[in-house]
C-alpha cells in the first residue's frame, strides 16, 4: 500500500524546484499548477496552467520532477493553453517565413477550411506493418479518455483498418440538402471517426490511383461534420506519397508522429518519411518504437525479437523528441482483435502504459509547440 500523502508531499516539494527562467518564481507559486492527485497506483496527476510568457519547458520539467519521487509510476498532466493565441486553431496562425525551394511544393493550406478544429495530427510511417493505426487508435482513445474531444481520421485508403480497431461497423450518415451535404462521423469509444472502410464492403479492394486518392482526403476533411475538436489524429498510408503531400496542402498541420519497429530496415524508411514531413513545412513531434521487444510469459525472458534502441538512436540522429517504446504484447492483439483499443482496455499492461504515457508526451508536445508560435 503506498503511502499517498507522503507522495503529496514530496510531489508539491519536487514541483517546487521547478523554477521560471524569467520571473524566478516555482510553478506552485505562480498558480501555474493545480489540483494535485495521486491515485493508488502511484499515479499523480494535476493541471498546469501554461501562461503566455512560459516557456514550453517548464511542462516536462515538472513531469521530469515528479516522475523522480519515490513511489511515483508515472505523472499525468493536463495542459491548459492560455486563452489568447494558443488556444487558435492552426488554420489561423500566422504564416511560417518561407524557407528554401526544394522539389516539393510549399503547401498552402487554406484558412479555416475545417472550422472547430484545434490540432490536427499526422501518425505516420515509412513502411507499413510497423502498427501505424494501432498507434494512432491508442493515441486518439488515450486523449479521449483524458477529456479531449477527439477525432480520427482513417486516410489509409488502401488499407483502412481503423473501423476494426474500434470495432465500428455501418455506414455514416449523410445530412444537408443537394450538393451540400454533409457526412456525420461514426462515433465509437469516445472518438469521432471518419474512414473509407464505411462505405465500402468487408473484401472490396480500394483500386484507384493518387488523385482519387487526394480527392477522398479532401473530402473527409471538408465534407464531413467534425464539430468541434480539440485533436483531428489523421491516420496516414505508408510511405511520402499523394495523401502526405495533400494533407500538407489542404490543412494546416501542426505535427507528425512517426511510427517505426527497432530494426534498421524500418528506420531508415522513417528517416526519410522525417525528411519529407521537413519538406512540407510540418513538425515532426517525435518517433515511437513500436514492436520493442518480448517478455515471456512463462519464463520471464525478454527477446528483442526486431532488435532494441532503433528508434531511440534515429530521433537522436534527427533532432527530434523520442516519445516512447511500446513492447509486443498479447493485449494489443487482442484488444485490436475486439475493436477496443488497448488503453480503455488493457491500460495497466505493459503496452496500455506505454500508449497512455506517449499520449501524455504529444500532448505537452502539442501544448509547447504551439505556445512558442503564439
Amino acid at each position: 500500500m503506498i503511502d499517498r500523502e507522503r507522495i503529496l508531499t514530496d510531489t508539491r516539494a519536487a514541483l517546487e524546484g521547478v523554477r521560471h527562467p524569467e520571473t524566478g518564481q516555482n510553478v506552485l507559486e505562480g498558480d501555474r499548477v493545480r489540483d494535485i492527485e495521486v491515485s493508488d497506483d502511484g499515479v499523480v496527476r494535476f493541471l498546469f496552467l501554461l501562461a503566455a510568457d512560459d516557456p514550453g519547458t517548464l511542462v516536462r520539467e515538472s513531469r521530469a520532477a515528479v516522475e523522480r519521487v519515490e513511489g511515483v509510476s508515472r505523472a499525468r498532466i493536463d495542459v491548459r493553453l492560455p486563452k489568447t493565441g494558443g488556444d487558435r486553431p492552426a488554420a489561423e496562425r500566422p504564416a511560417e517565413p518561407t524557407r528554401r525551394p526544394g522539389t516539393v511544393p510549399s503547401p498552402q493550406p487554406t484558412p479555416g477550411v475545417v472550422p472547430g478544429i484545434h490540432h490536427v495530427l499526422a501518425v505516420s510511417s515509412g513502411k507499413g506493418g510497423v502498427g501505424k493505426s494501432t498507434v494512432a487508435a491508442n493515441l486518439a482513445a488515450a486523449l479521449a479518455v483524458d477529456g479531449a474531444a477527439v477525432g480520427l481520421l482513417d486516410a489509409d485508403v488502401y488499407g483502412p483498418n481503423i473501423p476494426l480497431l474500434f470495432g465500428a461497423s455501418g455506414r455514416p450518415r449523410v445530412t444537408g440538402t443537394r450538393g451540400q451535404e454533409r457526412i456525420v462521423p461514426m462515433e465509437a469509444h469516445g472518438v469521432r471517426l471518419m474512414s473509407l472502410g464505411f462505405l465500402m464492403e468487408a473484401d472490396q479492394p480500394a483500386i484507384m490511383r493518387g488523385p482519387l486518392v487526394s480527392g477522398i482526403l479532401k473530402q473527409f476533411l471538408e465534407q464531413v461534420e467534425w464539430g468541434e475538436l480539440d485533436y483531428l489524429i489523421v491516420d496516414m498510408p505508408p510511405g511520402t506519397g499523394d495523401a502526405q503531400l495533400s494533407l500538407a496542402q489542404t490543412i494546416a498541420v501542426d505535427g507528425a508522429v512517426m511510427v517505426t519497429t527497432p530494426q534498421d530496415v524500418s528506420t531508415a524508411d522513417v528517416r526519410r518519411g522525417i525528411r519529407m514531413w521537413e519538406r512540407v513545412r510540418t513538425p515532426v513531434l517525435g518517433v515511437v518504437e513500436n514492436m520493442a521487444g518480448f517478455v515471456c510469459t512463462k519464463c520471464g525472458e525478454h527477446h528483442d525479437i526486431f532488435g532494441s534502441g532503433g528508434g531511440q538512436r534515429l530521433a537522436g540522429e534527427m533532432g527530434v523528441d523520442f516519445l516512447g517504446s511500446v513492447p509486443l504484447d498479447t493485449e494489443v492483439r487482442r484488444s485490436g482483435d475486439d475493436g477496443s483499443p488497448t488503453v480503455l482496455v488493457a491500460a495497466e499492461s505493459p503496452a496500455g502504459r506505454a500508449f497512455r504515457d506517449i499520449a501524455g508526451r504529444v500532448r505537452e508536445t502539442v501544448a509547447a509547440a504551439v505556445h512558442a508560435g503564439a
